[in-house]
């Protein structure tokens, strides 16, 4: 066997993933807030991008420096200095007035725990105990309820149980009422205790028979209690009225997030306008000073080189900015001229879509397709959605074309709102209702989307 060197030619096809391409990709898949922090981190490490609104703020400043100056030049100094004098000799103070700004101000919040300590403070606990007290109040978490350690506690704090326990009772008389407790049932017998409910009903059903309420076994209580059925619902409708997390009263607002649309939607004249958001993808532009800098022949070899460097990467990122723009605007186009109807009658007349439907119409591939969609929200007259919603899943109609899942849930929805309280609609009756308007839908499919929308079985939704 002779072994030899050989050139070949071959000729190959495959992709090569180039910088640009690659940056591209992951701008596209970001979401508006990520993008920005984005585009803040290029803004610090690349000096010849700048934004939008820098441009502006820059203009404003020398706008108003330009007025400045000339106003200055309108002032007769010796007269200003005259009167400067005259009030200096005639008061002895001068009052400023102040400009009054509330957007400096910030909203401060009293936490559950901040309220309990508060009130920790004007009880009768000795000394020594204040430290327990406090450990009790920091172990409440922000519904109210108490998780501690019993054990760790009375060998840390060296206390006995009954202290303890003492310690756990005072916490339980604070504001709101049922803080402090370990268990749901604790905590609603607190309340009925403070309220002075005299109906002793209402305190069996909460100690032993809970699971049973939310089950809707109304029946088994009233037996097992030997009662009427309609003293253990008044009973219960007594309970409903207890607050089940009496620290909710406190929930911070910090909590509460809020959405910024990528994409609006408004008609005007019969006719629809798409507006992608500055927020979602903000317009950069190349500084003047830099652009200036490199036509100049003075500037050295390595200068030249980083601004060249640095210009490279800034068009790049704005031509993948304004792509990204460019592909969310056709993807927006494509499912408002397919998903009409629902823009224009609501959500029940969402129809079944797929990616692939909207790459084909818009020439791209279905990867592309999901990551402009994915994290983008769109402000329209129905309401604020997210791009994924509208492409959905359904089933298919005796007349060949198909009802999305989300116009199922619609339907099962208002069905199950209208049907007898004492009577409610089984899975098998909301299937055969299907049947009768043309869409052929299983019992198993019905409890699925049931369960998705959050609605209780046939049992527990009977109203006795």
């Amino acid at each position: 066997m002779k072994l030899s060197y050989n050139l070949n030619l071959q000729q190959t096809q495959k992709l090569v993933m180039t910088p640009e391409l690659k940056q591209s990709i992951e701008i596209l898949q970001y979401s508006a807030m990520e993008l920005n922090e984005f585009i803040n981190e290029a803004l610090l490490t690349n000096p010849i991008l700048e934004k939008n609104d820098q441009i502006a703020e820059q203009n404003a400043a020398e706008t108003k420096k330009s007025d400045l100056d000339e106003k200055m030049d309108k002032i007769d100094w010796n007269q200003v200095s005259d009167d400067i004098q005259i009030k200096s000799t005639t008061r002895k103070y001068q009052e400023v007035g102040e400009h009054v700004n509330y957007d400096n101000f910030v909203a401060s919040e009293v936490t559950l725990h901040d309220h309990l300590l508060e009130q920790l403070q004007y009880t009768l606990i000795e000394d020594r105990h204040m430290p327990v007290a406090t450990y009790i109040i920091q172990c409440i978490d922000p519904s109210g309820y108490l998780h501690m350690d019993d054990d760790y506690v009375m060998a840390h704090f060296k206390l006995d149980e009954d202290t303890l326990e003492e310690l756990i009772l005072t916490v339980q008389t604070f504001d709101p009422i049922g803080v402090g407790a370990r268990d749901l049932s604790e905590c609603l017998l607190i309340q009925a205790v403070y309220k002075e409910i005299e109906n002793k009903l209402v305190y069996a059903i909460i100690t032993d028979y809970l699971e049973d309420v939310g089950a809707n076994r109304l029946s088994k209580i009233a037996k097992e209690l030997e009662v009427d059925i309609e003293d253990v619902k008044s009973a219960i409708e007594t309970i409903k009225c207890l607050e089940p997390k009496p620290g909710r009263a406190f929930a911070s607002l910090k909590d509460i997030a809020y959405i910024r649309p990528d994409v609006t939607l408004k008609k005007t004249n019969d006719e629809y306008i798409i507006l992608v958001n500055e927020s979602s993808a903000p317009r950069l532009f190349i500084n003047s000073f830099y652009k200036k800098m490199l036509s100049e022949a003075s500037v050295n070899e390595k200068a030249s080189e980083y601004i060249t460097k640095k210009l490279q990467a800034a068009l790049r990122l704005i031509k993948s900015i304004e792509q990204r723009r460019n592909t969310i605007y056709r993807v927006v186009e494509a499912i408002l001229e397919y998903q009409y109807d629902f823009f224009e009658k609501g959500p029940i007349y969402l129809k079944t879509l797929t990616l692939k439907t909207i790459a084909d119409q818009i020439g791209v591939h279905e990867s592309t397709v999901s990551r402009a969609t994915s994290g983008k929200y769109i402000q329209c007259p129905t309401g604020l959605f997210e791009l994924k919603y509208f492409f959905q899943s359904g089933v298919a109609t005796n007349r060949g074309d198909g009802v999305s899942s989300e116009s199922i849930k619609i339907i099962i929805k208002e069905m199950i709102e209208k049907e007898p309280k004492s009577k409610p609609l089984s899975d098998q009756n909301i299937s055969l209702e299907f049947d009768k308007i043309g869409v052929k839908i299983s019992r198993r499919t019905v409890a699925k989307y049931r369960t998705e929308l959050g609605i209780a079985s046939t049992s527990k939704r009977k109203k006795y």
